[in-house]
């Protein structure tokens, strides 16, 4: 399902609409925080750069900000959201390595750089298939709100993306061995964002079996001898993830509470179906 398909369904269900406000609400909200380490993490230099990362931390305590005045304006939560989180996931399948060595900072701020640039992206993504969708959508005066608020916030978002693309471009001209890296942070990445995008949209049976297939994507983007390492870590979470157990009860309770017949016709079929995917490993 496009992004656009999956809001046009959103926006038709309050409840899931407001949650999903909410969801852009703690990713930006938590985007401040994890900015925040990596300047620290960078201590000073490049100067250019950490400019750059406390505008860009400004952006999102704006973004915040304003989507904490709607929520609680329309009445809805502003807590934790619930289910699985993107963000955790992402940060989870991330190598956390130490960068000491001016070359190993070198590689920090290329990894960074790319995690920043994916990850915006598919921020971009969803917030332009949001408010198409409510464009085309019912023009109550609450969509009217969220559409207003979604459309400040999108052209900053586009502007992350195209400050990402500049640096990583800027540092790839740098060498060939500059390029190099960058085109392996840039697989790497999007390896990882895939990774962690698909493991909050998928529940059903046999997730953590596509979730190994992702991880051994992941591990390929890398060195053959950083792989071991990295599976190891990462395999256990990854099989029995004790979030997605809870997760799968608190959606078919849910399920089963508001949409019965539904619950019978489509979500255990659907949950059963997951099997039949296919998984490579």
């Amino acid at each position: 399902m496009s992004a656009r398909d999956f809001m046009e369904r959103v926006i038709k269900d309050r409840e899931i609409h407001l949650v999903a406000i909410n969801r852009y609400r703690y990713n930006e909200q938590r985007s401040c925080k994890d900015l925040t380490e990596l300047i620290e993490r960078l201590d000073g230099q490049p100067q250019e750069l950490v400019r750059d990362l406390s505008h860009h931390v400004a952006d999102e305590a704006r973004h915040a900000y304003w989507l904490t005045d709607l929520l609680i304006e329309l009445g809805a939560d502003v807590g934790t959201p619930p289910g699985l989180s993107y963000i955790d996931e992402f940060e989870r399948l991330v190598d956390q390595d130490k960068f000491q060595t001016e070359e190993q900072k070198e590689d920090l701020v290329i990894s960074a750089l790319a995690a920043i640039n994916v990850t915006e992206k598919r921020g971009c993504e969803y917030f332009s298939a949001h408010i198409e969708a409510l464009k085309r959508g019912e023009q109550t005066e609450e969509n009217i709100k969220v559409k207003e608020i979604l459309a400040k916030i999108f052209p900053e978002e586009a502007g992350h993306v195209r400050w990402g693309n500049r640096w990583l471009a800027k540092i790839s001209k740098q060498s060939p061995v500059h390029r190099l890296k960058v085109e392996r942070a840039k697989l790497k990445y999007s390896a990882i964002e895939q990774a962690a995008y698909e493991s909050g949209m998928d529940i059903t049976m046999g997730a953590e079996l596509r979730r190994v297939s992702k991880l051994m994507e992941i591990a390929y983007t890398m060195p053959m001898w950083e792989r071991p390492k990295y599976l190891m870590e990462r395999l256990p979470q990854t099989l029995l993830d004790p979030k997605l157990q809870l997760f799968r009860v608190e959606v078919a309770q849910k399920a089963w509470t508001r949409y019965p017949q539904m619950f019978i016709d489509k979500f255990i079929p659907t949950f059963i179906n997951g099997l039949s995917k296919e998984t490579e490993f």
